[in-house]
């Protein structure tokens, strides 16, 4: 088959093809996410993405990544929440420590 290596399980109906777009989405906006540089934006996007790997995760039927994308849906959404109302600052010495990191 044409695509059989990259997708083992062609989709056979129109909703498990929406579970397959849904995760290569998911898998996209992660990986995005990583070179955003404004943190609550970036934190939005990994929310949006490991939700997206959830509910992949649920139709696959596997425990340990369903609780990693969870996992990962919570404190994405924790940590911008935390950003939103103000919780979540970097104080003037650890900005300094970064910028002496590079």
């Amino acid at each position: 088959m044409l695509l059989e290596s990259l997708i083992p399980i062609l989709p056979v109906n129109l909703s498990e093809l929406w579970i397959f777009l849904v995760a290569c989405l998911g898998a996209i906006m992660i990986t995005y996410a990583i070179f955003l540089e404004i943190e609550r934006r970036q934190d939005l996007v990994f929310a949006v993405g490991a939700y997206c790997l959830f509910i992949y995760a649920l139709y696959i039927n596997n425990a340990i990544f369903t609780i990693a994308m969870l996992g990962l849906f919570i404190s994405s959404c924790i940590e911008f929440i935390e950003i939103y109302v103000g919780l979540h600052k970097h104080s003037p010495e650890d900005l300094n420590r970064y910028k002496n990191m590079r």
